[in-house]
């Protein structure tokens, strides 16, 4: 889930690196801007970029160790209990048939 939501923010940060991209060289081509200053912008976006990334990852180490630490069971730990609860209780309709009919032979 949260590696999800990161590759999300890292798709998203590429295409809006394609659009920042895109923008910059028709500044460039309308000149509006000079072709120095166009990669000037990217190189400073691309640097700010990449240090929010490594807070973002940071952030994700933080989240994932107090997960960690707070001892919650898997989706895998809360699978193998609904498997367990759903053999038990086969199990005991199985049990609950058996006294019937022993109760039913019992009465006849």
């Amino acid at each position: 889930m949260l590696f999800d939501v990161l590759r999300n923010t890292v798709l998203a940060g590429i295409g809006v690196q394609e659009s920042l991209k895109k923008m910059i060289d028709e500044l460039v081509k309308k000149g509006e801007i000079s072709s120095s200053e166009g990669t000037k912008l990217i190189k400073e976006w691309s640097e700010k970029t990449a240090k929010k990334g490594a807070e973002i990852f940071n952030i994700s180490e933080i989240l994932n160790k107090a997960l960690e630490k707070m001892n919650l069971p898997t989706l895998e730990d809360i699978e193998k209990l609904n498997s367990k609860i759903n053999a038990l209780s086969a199990r005991v309709s199985r049990l609950e048939e058996d006294k019937a009919a022993l109760d039913k032979d019992k009465s006849s």
